[in-house]
């Protein structure tokens, strides 16, 4: 997979905001599911980009599909290696500038919906630095 940002045409406007980045997390129903989508929340928070509505890609809702064509890059970030953000971008034909995948950190994979704080600080910390 190629993993290029892919630039906003001239003259292109964002419909995403502000930002030319998308953000679209997992948040599946597991920790690192829920990890992704706090992670992604914390970058959209810190102004790195705009997050976005992962599900309403895979719906394929006209006014999302728009916004995330729209952006200048995507980044996707998957709680676990079954990939379900990336392939719900993949299928829209929406392309991925950034994959992060929060299993490759050593981070296992459970039904633990609680997160701790300084595992998101940590985690993060480390999503930070591959961008």
């Amino acid at each position: 997979m190629d993993n290029t940002v892919i630039p906003m045409s001239e003259g292109a406007k964002c419909s995403c905001g502000a930002s030319v980045v998308g953000i679209f997390p997992c948040a599946g129903a597991s920790n690192v599911g829920q990890l992704s989508n706090a992670v992604a929340v914390e970058l959209h928070k810190q102004g790195v980009g705009n997050m976005m509505c992962t599900v309403g890609i895979g719906g394929k809702i006209n006014g999302l599909l728009k916004s995330a064509e729209g952006c200048g890059s995507i980044i996707v970030i998957d709680g676990c290696p079954l990939n379900c953000a990336q392939a719900t971008m993949e299928e829209a034909g929406i392309p991925i500038g950034k994959h992060i995948l929060l299993t490759d950190m050593d981070i296992k994979k459970n039904k633990d919906l609680d997160l701790d704080p300084a595992q998101v600080k940590e985690v993060l910390s480390k999503v930070t630095e591959l961008l």
